[in-house]
């Protein structure tokens, strides 16, 4: 199934697995119920879609665990959030609103756009090294949002 046709409620599944996954080793309903803040019934009913999807593996009160194409979704899904939160880190927001804002953007924008923008972030990213280049972006960066906040507040 390709990326563009899977709803956005079952991309925050599979990230939501791949990342408990990688946390603890194994998924169980209650742990998804609890990193979803869904009802156990409402989990237990969207793996077996997910399942029959052939996204998922599972059986009554066993673990989750992601197939190949769950996995492969699962990492872009996850790949586009942390290009996001690191971008929005990148541009002095809170990482708590980078966060949540981040989950937007993954969801929200053309898949070009966020090549383009992985493209940038990594870009960055590689320029991060040079410490000099990096505390020169930061200095420059502060001083125009602490200007603009000044200006901001005067309206």
């Amino acid at each position: 199934m390709s990326l563009n046709k899977v709803s956005r409620r079952v991309e925050d599944y599979l990230k939501a697995i791949y990342d408990i996954m990688e946390e603890r080793g194994y998924v169980k309903i209650k742990d998804l119920s609890n990193r979803l803040n869904v009802k156990p019934p409402s989990v237990t009913e969207m793996v077996n879609r997910l399942s029959k999807m052939g996204f998922v593996n599972y059986e009554k009160y066993g673990a989750i665990t992601l197939t190949e194409d769950g996995k492969r979704i699962a990492k872009s899904v996850k790949t586009r959030h942390d290009t996001f939160v690191k971008l929005l880190e990148m541009l002095s927001i809170p990482k708590e609103i980078a966060e949540r804002d981040a989950h937007e953007l993954e969801h929200r924008l053309h898949p070009k756009t966020i090549e383009q923008f992985t493209k940038f972030v990594d870009f960055l990213s590689e320029l991060s090294s040079n410490l000099k280049i990096m505390k020169k972006w930061n200095d420059l960066l502060k001083k125009y949002n602490d200007k603009f906040s000044e200006d901001f507040h005067k309206c």
